[in-house]
């Protein structure tokens, strides 16, 4: 009888059954995936190196300092912490907020993945570190900070963020300046955190419910687009497709909102799994009618989310049908790459892709098109590990990005100069931005790894929130296949 070796065991996530008498373990080389636990905590260590403020003493990404210390709102409230968006030093919150739901979504429902990987207490960490920040930023039940630095001024300095000496004003949602869409994502982040901590720090879940109640109907109560209300968002461009499944051409829009019906009901979706609370699924009935699809699923449009959590807290069918609909329709007449990556905007390719793939396992997780999802899922999130060629996560595979348009990394430890010269040296970025996804390739698996294009090698906070819940799936999925691999080889 052939047995596998111990290292083999160790990259397909076994470790934590190796020591087991009862498991015999038999050759599983038909299981072919990369070291999905390595990956799941090298994201991690990004979120890290995005941190704003004072640093912990356990800050694991040691060449990151304490910076933006001064951050504070107009009455002097203190707004440090939270996290830097992408390779700039504004703290975006709608951004923010979206990160933190979906990554509190991949703890809260693959907390195995996370345990089995050794990360299930910095997935909490990182979660935690913006909702201590956005408690901050909820300075009273109808005022909400969302958004810290000035993008302008921000964009036009190239250096470290502990170096930073530019104004960082602040900049709010009230009643007589409403934001829907950034209240109500922000209470689903709060709430859907508030299930993560809740039995593990019961205390703080309470807090964190309070919050999303209050900020819900904030959103409710006072309606209207955050970006109407916070007009220095409108600093930052993002690409959005917004003309059908098979076409995938992307126009330029400002980085605000499109609208704030999708967070409304994706709102009201996360209060009801917290609460139980049948108001808040009034409120998904009332404002669902409204409500507009698109190709993606990102932190301006949330209907695809809504739609699978909606069919998963209710195992209602129109729910589920919509979820199939959205799914067979990316997966069967979305644009893709000559190399097979599922192509939904020039901008944050990768990042489009692997959030679509996560609505898609969730699916799974349903009993919906289960095998042919799953591995639809493999298949792209392989394509971004090394199996278009090279690798798109920083640090990591077959010829990683080693220019990533990020400020910190790019510059070398103080005190050495760092500004625009920096940036436009062809020297890879001092620092490893370990676990960082880029943006990704065009529509023809075109790729340049320079640091000058920040439509293609540009990181952000979102780009890794559902790529790494779809890291924790995949994990466990490994090791359930592995496992029945083995039962049934034993018999």
């Amino acid at each position: 009888m052939q047995r596998i070796e111990l290292a083999t065991v160790l990259l397909l996530g076994l470790a934590s059954f190796a020591d087991l008498s009862i498991i015999i373990v038999y050759p599983v080389y038909k299981i072919v995936c990369y070291d999905y636990s390595t990956l799941l905590q090298n994201s991690l260590l990004f979120y890290e190196a995005q941190r704003s403020g004072k640093l912990p003493s356990d800050q694991k990404v040691t060449w990151r300092k304490d910076s933006a210390l001064n951050d504070k709102g107009d009455n002097g409230e203190d707004l440090t912490g939270g996290y830097y968006d992408a390779g700039d030093f504004v703290k975006f919150g709608f951004q923010m907020a979206f990160t933190a739901t979906v990554l509190s979504w991949g703890l809260l429902d693959h907390e195995a993945g996370y345990s089995n990987a050794g990360a299930l207490e910095d997935g909490r960490k990182a979660v935690k570190w913006a909702t201590d920040y956005f408690i901050k930023a909820h300075t009273s039940e109808f005022e909400f900070y969302g958004q810290v630095g000035d993008g302008i001024a921000d964009h036009n300095y190239w250096g470290r963020p502990e170096d930073m000496t530019m104004d960082r004003p602040a900049f709010k949602i009230t009643a007589s300046a409403p934001g829907s869409d950034l209240a109500a994502e922000t209470a689903a982040a709060m709430a859907a955190a508030s299930l993560v901590f809740k039995t593990v720090d019961s205390a703080y879940s309470t807090t964190l419910l309070q919050h999303a109640i209050q900020l819900f109907n904030f959103a409710n109560t006072y309606r209207g687009k955050f970006s109407d209300s916070i007009d220095n968002v409108r600093c930052c461009y993002k690409i959005h497709s917004t003309l059908g499944w098979s076409v995938g051409v992307a126009i330029y829009s400002l980085y605000s909102s499109s609208n704030y019906n999708d967070e409304l009901v994706w709102g009201a979706a996360w209060l009801y799994r917290a609460t139980q609370d049948n108001q808040y699924l009034n409120v998904v009935q009332q404002e669902y009618p409204t409500v507009q699809y698109w190709v993606g699923f990102d932190w301006d449009q949330k209907t695809s989310g809504a739609d699978v959590l909606l069919a998963q807290l209710t195992g209602e069918s129109s729910y589920s049908s919509k979820t199939k609909n959205y799914c067979d329709n990316i997966i069967n007449n979305q644009q893709r790459t000559p190399k097979g990556l599922i192509f939904i905007s020039e901008w944050g390719s990768l990042r489009e892709s692997a959030n679509a793939m996560f609505i898609c396992l969730k699916a799974a997780e349903l009993g919906i098109s289960a095998d042919s999802y799953r591995t639809e899922a493999k298949r792209q999130i392989d394509y971004i590990l090394g199996d278009s060629g090279r690798s798109y996560i920083v640090g990591f595979g077959t010829n990683p990005p080693t220019h990533a348009h990020h400020r910190s990394s790019s510059c070398p430890d103080a005190p050495a100069t760092c500004d625009w010269t920096q940036y436009s040296t062809t020297d890879p970025n001092p620092h490893v931005l370990i676990g960082a996804l880029v943006g990704g390739p065009g529509a023809n698996d075109d790729y340049e790894d320079v640091r000058s294009d920040y439509q293609h090698n540009e990181v952000a906070c979102d780009y890794n929130a559902a790529f790494q819940g779809i890291l924790a799936i995949n994990h466990i999925n490994v090791v359930t296949a592995a496992l029945e691999f083995t039962i049934t080889h034993t018999t």
